[in-house]
């Protein structure tokens, strides 16, 4: 299999951030950790050798980013407000650099992301703000309200990277419209640590199907905990039904 790490500049962030590239060619996805994650954790946890067959075919590539979580939603050393600023230079960041580098190594002008539990998040919370850099994402057991890292505290920065605060007052027709194009996918057990994913999950699900916006939603079993050798095996499969 092609890996080919790479290093970018990070200047949204003021430090350098690395990006791990697996395959050559495929449908490019985004990585995104879970929490206070780096961007070998993928690998290390399994996931790349669970999509390797697809990866290998030319189905599949993906670009692993870091994480940024201990700087922004996690950092109990900050107030909520600033951690909201942080996560807004890793925005950045992932817009100015990774999106930039990924278009051009794959020849695509879009993409899409992917991640578990924290990662499913950001993956989420990116593809959610900008459908037009991205028309894909596969969420696997994720919280989607930023508020539940912030204690309660909503402002601005809270609300626009909460998707299931601004999906609700979603009205831009060109944006919907967009929405309604992509491939959306929701994946969750409903067993052990699951519980605050589910409820968030589920409520995705509704504000979607208010708005029209066709997506798919898997639930599994009350089997089916929160952690990785589950994870291994939704992945894969969501590609694989996704066409990829």
């Amino acid at each position: 299999m092609f890996v080919q790490q790479h290093t970018q500049p990070g200047r949204a962030l003021g430090r350098p951030m690395a990006l791990r590239e697996y395959g050559d060619r495929g449908h490019p996805l985004v990585v995104f950790p879970s929490q206070d994650g780096h961007l070998g954790d993928f690998e290390g946890f399994g996931m790349v050798e669970a999509c390797a067959p697809l990866i290998e075919a030319g189905r599949v590539r993906l670009f692993a980013v870091d994480g940024n979580d201990w700087e922004s939603w996690t950092n109990q050393a900050a107030s909520p407000a600033e951690r909201g600023r942080r996560h807004g230079a890793y925005d950045r960041y992932v817009m100015e650099e990774v999106v930039p580098f990924a278009t051009a190594r794959s020849g695509r002008a879009t993409l899409w992301t992917t991640g578990c539990s924290m990662g499913a998040y950001h993956a989420a919370n990116f593809f959610f703000r900008r459908p037009d850099v991205f028309d894909g994402v596969i969420a696997i057991s994720g919280l989607y309200d930023a508020a539940h890292f912030t204690g309660g505290y909503v402002d601005d920065e809270v609300y626009f990277n909460s998707p299931i605060r601004f999906l609700a007052n979603l009205r831009d027709p060109a944006v919907v419209a967009r929405l309604r194009a992509a491939a959306i996918t929701f994946m969750i057990g409903q067993g052990p640590w699951e519980e605050e994913c589910l409820a968030d999950t589920r409520a995705v699900d509704a504000i979607l199907a208010r708005q029209g916006i066709p997506a798919w939603f898997d639930y599994w079993g009350h089997d089916v905990n929160h952690d990785w050798p589950w994870w291994r095996k939704m992945l894969p499969y969501a590609l694989a039904r996704r066409g990829l």
